[in-house]
């Protein structure tokens, strides 16, 4: 796919941005969107507002797109004796997948450190069985306690330590989650053209541990309308029910109606699949009836509430070491967000 910036999206999936820590993602988000908007602000909390004025909007609407910049992670809790990590999550993962993985310690340098536990050859027949916890993990950074100190505190970020490849016509990289949708709309303001309403493209913080840049961003903003990006679960894998793969990849970009903290506004579902009929844009339906996204925020956390939907990428392997999308999926989220953006004021939402 020629005109797919492979390059950009390594850059942003692989910059780390735990939840709380999101300096590096946010300083190169910045330096992205500053050339293609009218202002650039960043909150106390630490969400990017990158705001693109509309030539005339008399009304004076405003359409708040959001798209997460951390990613899943873990933060330093204790250091023993032997100079092994112990840590808690920020953010939801798959324990299983930790086995001997390489993280990067983010300290006052950045470390390498692979997550141990109990090798299999000493474990009883029923740690065997069990199912893995995130408490069975330390992080092994292969330094005595006095060298570790040097570099590592209690309370610094951790994060995974994985490059993005691409795979057939998928890209696979740590923080597909929500690094892809971070992409999507910085690629969605390079191309923008007329539009309505005032465009507030937000880059938030701390999705992960519960929605909280946006709840604050949208209180700001309090748009009328609301478009969230993020990824949904691709379910499409051997041994799948048809009723549980949710999305499929290259199933065509997600539109959202349902999530566990989101009922979408029927008004802007239904424009979204009229608009992606309307431009031949593959689409799929998504009801995902567990995990929430900045939706809710959007939904909810403005003065007088806004008009509020999604847009989701299909994503296998979410909340794991590495996840992977469809690149024609990813581009056409572009699309249809761009789609509706320039469109929002041709729909009769009194209906």
């Amino acid at each position: 796919m020629e005109n797919f910036n492979i390059e950009l999206l390594s850059k942003i999936c692989e910059t780390p941005g735990a939840p709380g820590h999101e300096k590096r993602i946010r300083d190169l988000v910045i330096s992205e969107v500053k050339s293609l908007v009218d202002e650039v602000e960043v909150d106390n909390l630490g969400n990017v507002h990158a705001i693109k004025k509309a030539k005339s909007n008399p009304e004076g609407k405003k359409v708040m797109v959001a798209a997460h910049m951390d990613e899943i992670g873990f933060m330093v809790t204790h250091i023993d004796e032997n100079g092994f990590l112990r840590f808690t999550t920020l953010g939801g993962f798959d324990p299983k997948t930790l086995t001997a993985q390489r993280v990067i310690v983010h300290g006052k340098k950045d470390v390498i450190g692979v997550m141990g536990s109990k090798p299999i050859h000493v474990m009883t027949t029923e740690e065997r069985n069990k199912v893995s916890k995130t408490t069975d993990y330390f992080i092994d950074l292969g330094m005595k306690k006095e060298e570790v100190e040097k570099i590592v505190s209690v309370g610094d970020a951790v994060t995974r330590e994985r490059g993005l490849i691409e795979m057939g016509d998928c890209v696979n990289c740590k923080s597909i989650d929500n690094r892809v949708s971070v992409f999507v709309l910085i690629e969605a303001l390079k191309t923008l053209r007329d539009h309505p309403y005032d465009v507030y493209a937000v880059f938030t913080v701390q999705e992960e541990v519960g929605l909280r840049g946006a709840n604050v961003a949208s209180h700001k903003i309090n748009p009328d309308f609301g478009i969230a990006l993020d990824t949904t679960i691709a379910f499409d894998l051997p041994g799948a029910q048809a009723h549980e793969k949710v999305t499929s990849l290259g199933g065509g970009t997600a539109i959202k109606v349902l999530d566990a903290m989101t009922i979408c506004d029927y008004r802007m579902v239904e424009f979204m699949k009229q608009t992606a009929d309307r431009n031949s844009i593959k689409w799929q339906p998504e009801i995902l009836t567990a995990g929430g996204t900045d939706t809710a925020g959007l939904q909810r956390m403005g003065k007088n509430g806004a008009i509020a939907g999604a847009i989701s990428i299909p994503t296998r392997n979410m909340h794991q070491v590495i996840e992977m999308a469809h690149k024609q999926d990813i581009l056409d989220s572009v699309q249809l967000l761009n789609a509706c953006i320039e469109t929002l004021d041709k729909y009769n939402w009194d209906h």
